[in-house]
């Protein structure tokens, strides 16, 4: 059965390994990442996953069959540098990636050595803790152009009918200066334009193109690699409507934050 497409808002840091505060500000995630797997069609085959976290001169896959762990991150308590997701790779489905990525006319490479960052395993661990689907990360391509990151989705659509699950991994606002009450209004205006552009497919590639004429756009992402993983999920199911499966207006103090499935 084909599956749907996420763009999926990932939170801060290792925060699924955390207790206290940090973690309570990421309730409403962790339950939005929890109660996904129930509405997918079937259990995955696999899972293919666009981290924002990751950007490369060509799109790059992640080839190993064990990959490791990616401690992206600082200033978290210690034993957060020694968590592990066991959940294993899937060379077979690397390579079926590179393909489809080649045939699209688009530029692909493999890396054998990468592990999972921040943005796989921060959905991955709520979503699917016994780490029992294979996983593989692709990475986005530096330059970070919309339509380049919409045409890779449309290269990886046939996945789906294949029962790979397509994750963008990423964040509806990714200002860190502006985390808590400061962040109120223009994540509100940001999320509201994305309330708006994603639920139609008729004209969304669109307007995804044209995302910095978004209110508070430039302001909602400074540097826009946490958006882009949007793009290939939204490409992936270019005909499909999309529609909010997790938002909240108080995130970390104050931020509007949303995800979207599509299909």
């Amino acid at each position: 059965m084909k599956q749907p497409t996420f763009f999926l808002s990932h939170g801060g840091g290792p925060w699924p390994f955390m207790d206290g505060d940090y973690r309570r500000a990421h309730a409403r995630l962790e339950a939005s990442l929890q109660a996904l797997p129930a509405t997918l069609p079937e259990k995955p085959k696999a899972i293919l996953m666009i981290s924002a976290h990751w950007e490369e001169t060509a799109f790059t896959v992640m080839t190993s069959p064990a990959p490791g762990m990616l401690y992206d991150y600082g200033g978290f308590p210690a034993h957060t540098y020694e968590v592990v997701y066991p959940a294993p790779g899937d060379p077979v489905l690397a390579e079926r990636v590179v393909a489809l990525i080649e045939a699209a006319g688009l530029p692909a490479a493999r890396d054998a050595r990468r592990g999972y960052d921040h943005g796989a395993f921060c959905t991955l661990v709520p979503m699917i803790p016994d780490a029992d689907v294979p996983v593989v990360q692709l990475s986005l391509r530096r330059g970070l152009n919309p339509a380049e990151h919409l045409a890779l989705g449309r290269a990886l659509a046939p996945l789906r009918d294949e029962g790979v699950l397509i994750l963008g991994s990423g964040f509806s606002f990714h200002n860190l200066r502006l985390y808590g009450a400061q962040g109120r209004e223009p994540s509100a205006a940001f999320d509201g334009w994305l309330q708006s552009a994603l639920p139609s497919p008729e004209g969304r590639a669109e307007r995804l193109q044209a995302w910095a004429q978004a209110p508070a756009a430039h302001i909602a992402h400074p540097r826009e690699e946490h958006l882009l993983p949007l793009m290939v999920a939204a490409g992936a199911a270019e005909g499909d409507a999309a529609s909010c499966n997790y938002h909240e207006t108080e995130f970390m103090g104050g931020v509007t934050a949303s995800s979207f499935r599509f299909g």
